[in-house]
């Protein structure tokens, strides 16, 4: 018996304390703060489109935009319960961006609707996709770093949200830039690709995540 209560205290004196790990609510708010700090900078760098104002009052665009922050948010508070292993008892939350996404689809499926005569479609193609990329590049390296300081036991679907959420700041930034109303091309060249991000993100969260 002395000697079982010798090796607990033994045990006891050698282990390493560990520190707890930070509210998944504190860790999506320093994501937020940061995308937005970093969305405030990328806009002062390139500008923003002209017609900005006009455009805020047309209900499809506002309700893009609006939509698209959403998405932010929402895959911001999901990446942080999928850090926890037990999505910190909040799968309701976990699952969020899912409902957020087919209210957005919804959106752009009405505006495309409502866009005749079509608008003309811009010069440029993929560059588009190329810009977002660009921008989404900072975003998704961060929320990659903040995830692998939890022990997420969904590294598939942290991935895949980690890069949906961060390529959502790179398409907020581009519709507040760039001078284009045609949503075909905003089908082909700035959401279809979000979605193949995403379906990207399950590979690199099984791969970066993997503890």
């Amino acid at each position: 018996m002395n000697d079982i209560n010798q090796l607990v205290e033994m045990l006891a004196t050698d282990a390493t304390p560990v520190r707890p790990a930070a509210s998944p609510f504190m860790l999506s708010f320093k994501l937020m703060a940061a995308a937005t700090a970093y969305l405030a900078v990328s806009l002062a760098i390139s500008g923003l489109r002209p017609d900005l104002m006009e455009k805020l009052h047309t209900s499809w665009f506002a309700a893009e935009i609006a939509l698209l922050i959403l998405i932010f948010a929402s895959t911001s508070i999901s990446i942080a319960l999928l850090g926890f292993p037990d999505l910190h008892q909040n799968p309701g939350a976990t699952y969020a961006p899912v409902a957020v996404f087919m209210v957005f689809l919804a959106v752009i499926f009405f505006a495309w609707n409502a866009d005749t005569p079509p608008a003309p479609l811009p010069m440029h193609s993929f560059q588009c996709t190329l810009g977002i990329m660009m921008v989404s590049i900072l975003p998704a390296i961060w929320t990659f770093y903040a995830l692998r300081q939890y022990a997420s036991t969904h590294q598939r679907l942290a991935g895949s949200i980690a890069l949906l959420s961060s390529f959502s700041v790179g398409a907020l930034w581009l519709r507040l830039h760039e001078l284009n109303d045609s949503v075909i091309h905003l089908i082909q060249w700035h959401y279809l690709p979000m979605l193949v991000f995403g379906i990207i993100g399950i590979g690199l969260g099984k791969i970066l995540l993997k503890w």
